[in-house]
């Protein structure tokens, strides 16, 4: 397979970083929400507040993950990185995957979870066992989560771990020092 030249790579990697960045800086947005929805006294600004976060999770965060994950399969595939080449995209691709399925898995579901239970009770979803112990979940998770991201965006610019060795890579060098 061809690699890409230099300049539809930096524009292939320009859209990763830029995936990748809107994904953190949304997730940080929503924690900024988050905490803000914890002084809320008013039952139409609860629902409204979990509204934007099932928003910005729907309309930002699903598609900007989702391109990053593509964008950054795409970076493996059509470069010298591979996808396994290097231990510093495995770190990636395994965080990045990790964090899609938690996303999925958990984080998703607490948000809509809170948006209906604050469409229905207002207000007295402060009271409700499953709002609140959501509410408290989804602001850990999404700390946890902006805090990984910042590892991956970091680990994406310092790249500190390199090449895996393999044995016929091994058996190459071998062979050619012997020259």
């Amino acid at each position: 397979m061809k690699k890409l030249s230099v300049k539809p790579k930096n524009w292939l990697l320009s859209s990763h970083v830029a995936c990748g960045g809107i994904w953190f800086g949304t997730s940080l947005c929503m924690i900024a929400v988050t905490l803000a929805n914890r002084n809320t006294y008013n039952g139409d600004g609860l629902y409204a507040i979990n509204s934007i976060l099932k928003l910005l999770d729907d309309l930002v965060i699903i598609p900007s993950a989702a391109l990053s994950l593509l964008t950054g399969g795409l970076l493996s595939w059509l470069t010298i990185w591979g996808f396994v080449k290097f231990y510093w995209v495995i770190v990636k691709w395994v965080a990045t995957v990790t964090l899609i399925v938690v996303g999925t898995v958990w984080l998703g579901p607490w948000v809509n979870t809170m948006t209906s239970i604050s469409d229905v009770e207002r207000l007295q979803a402060l009271q409700n066992p499953l709002y609140v112990i959501d509410q408290k979940t989804l602001l850990v998770g999404a700390i946890v989560q902006s805090i990984c991201l910042l590892a991956i965006i970091c680990i994406s610019v310092l790249k500190p771990w390199g090449r895996r060795s393999t044995k016929s890579q091994g058996q190459s060098e071998a062979v050619a020092s012997n020259l």
